[in-house]
Order: C-alpha cells, then sequence, then structure tokens
C-alpha cells in the first residue's frame, strides 16, 4: 500500500546535480561522489514509497552530463536543467514548488560548496524550511593562494555556513526520524 503525504506540510526531494562528469574518470570528478549518491538513493527510495515529490536538478546536457543511474529519474518525476550555479535562476523551479503547495525541501547533492549551497541559501531566501542532508553530498578539493583545502573541510565550513539557512542532519538521522514520525502517524490515526 503507497502512502501519500497527506494533512502536513508538503515536503519535496531536491537531488541536485548528481551527475556522471562528478564520478571516478569524470571530467570534474568530486571526492565520494559514490557515498553520497548511495545515500541520495535511500532517501529517494524513502520519498518514492511515501509517494512525495521528487525534483531532478541537472546542470547542462553536455558530455557526463547525465543523472548518475543511483538517482536515476522516473518518467512521473520532474527533472530541471539549468545553466547556472542557482537552480532558481532562470528555471521554472519556484513556480513548480508554489504550484504544487511544496513548502517544505530536503536537499542534496554535488557539489556542496557551489549548487548545493545555492539552492539552499535561495530556497531560504524565498521562504521555504529546508534540510541539508549532508552525507548526501559531495565536493572536492580546492585551492587558494597556494593552498590546498581539502574536500572535507570544504564540506564541513559549507555546511557550518548553511545551518543559518537550513536544519542540517546525516541520512540515517533523516530516515529514522520519518520512520518515528510514520509510527507516531500511524498510533495517532487508531485513537
Amino acid at each position: 500500500m503507497v502512502k501519500t503525504q497527506t494533512g502536513s506540510v508538503k515536503t519535496a526531494l531536491l537531488l541536485i546535480d548528481i551527475q556522471n562528469f562528478y564520478f571516478a574518470g569524470g571530467a570534474s570528478e568530486l571526492v565520494s561522489p559514490a557515498e553520497a549518491s548511495i545515500n541520495a538513493q535511500m532517501l529517494l527510495q524513502l520519498f518514492r514509497q511515501k509517494n512525495q515529490p521528487v525534483i531532478h536538478i541537472q546542470h547542462g546536457t553536455g558530455i557526463g552530463s547525465e543523472i548518475h543511474t543511483n538517482v536515476s529519474p522516473l518518467d512521473k518525476e520532474k527533472v530541471i536543467v539549468k545553466e547556472t550555479v542557482n537552480c532558481f535562476l532562470n528555471t521554472d523551479l519556484l513556480a513548480y514548488l508554489h504550484e504544487n503547495d511544496i513548502l517544505k525541501l530536503v536537499i542534496c547533492g554535488m557539489q556542496t560548496h557551489m549548487c548545493v549551497e545555492a539552492a539552499t541559501r535561495a530556497a531560504s531566501d524565498y521562504g521555504f524550511v529546508c534540510t541539508v542532508i549532508h552525507d548526501a553530498c559531495a565536493t572536492k578539493d580546492l585551492s587558494f593562494e597556494n593552498k590546498t583545502v581539502k574536500a572535507t573541510d570544504v564540506h564541513r565550513a559549507v555546511l557550518a555556513t548553511l545551518k543559518a539557512y537550513a536544519g542540517i542532519i546525516g541520512t540515517l538521522e533523516y530516515l529514522e526520524s520519518a520512520q518515528e514520525k510514520d509510527k507516531q502517524a500511524e498510533k495517532d490515526s487508531i485513537k
């Protein structure tokens, strides 16, 4: 039996740029993209089981831009192709969220310091309640003034600043919380 989201604020999963060019051998390989995509896959499965909205963001349409098979979209799921870092800019994302009465976003994807950060800040500015799933995101080493900043440090620094815009939790914590909410809702419906 498929459960649908009712009686609560409508929440959507926003999967950002989980694309082939970020994986091993890709043009812009990240640190641990496979692990992040497996966590994103678990979130995707949950949202599909609960019949909650799923939105795939895809940066560009060139070589390697295909959405990774771990999170391949279904025909009924919204796919938005963007050409900029911010997935709200020059796309129909904001209109789609409003048309579907979505007020909360669960955000994950690639790269933490670019498109995930931009989406989270923009969504918060537009009034959405955001949750970023930190271990379902990935980034890469960066350099500044001839010094390398390791991907784990980039990731943590971005998430530390995003706490002002979103709740930041891990995949298992989110899944366990969703399971607890379902159990509570079931108990409440029996009363």
